[in-house]
């Protein structure tokens, strides 16, 4: 019984947050994307805290999949944040031949 409420809780959680995501506005979603990234790093400690209480059966290969699946999430969001931040970067100014300052397009 306690298996089945586990994992009717893992999905109206996901059911909320895919709900969740997609009514958000495209400007919001840097911010909430850096949101989750929190999120995803307290899912990695929680599933790590639950390995090191040696849990046994169904729940040790859930565990390893949240530990998985959510270093994946982090790892992936930070390249995208870092992506992001990279496309908004002042590029270095250079000076053509007259010694004007040019920034360059690409």
């Amino acid at each position: 019984m306690e298996t089945i409420i586990i994992l009717l809780v893992l999905l109206v959680a996901a059911w909320l947050a895919y709900r969740f995501i997609f009514q958000v506005p495209s400007l919001l979603h840097t911010p909430l994307m850096s949101a989750m990234n929190a999120l995803s790093g307290i899912a990695v400690i929680g599933a790590l805290a639950l390995l090191a209480g040696e849990p046994q059966g169904l729940y040790r290969i859930l565990a390893g999949v949240a530990v998985i699946l959510a270093t994946i999430n982090v790892v992936g969001g930070f390249g995208v944040t870092e992506k992001m931040l990279r496309m908004f970067q002042r590029k270095e100014t250079q000076e053509d031949s007259a010694g004007r300052e040019r920034v360059p397009w690409t």
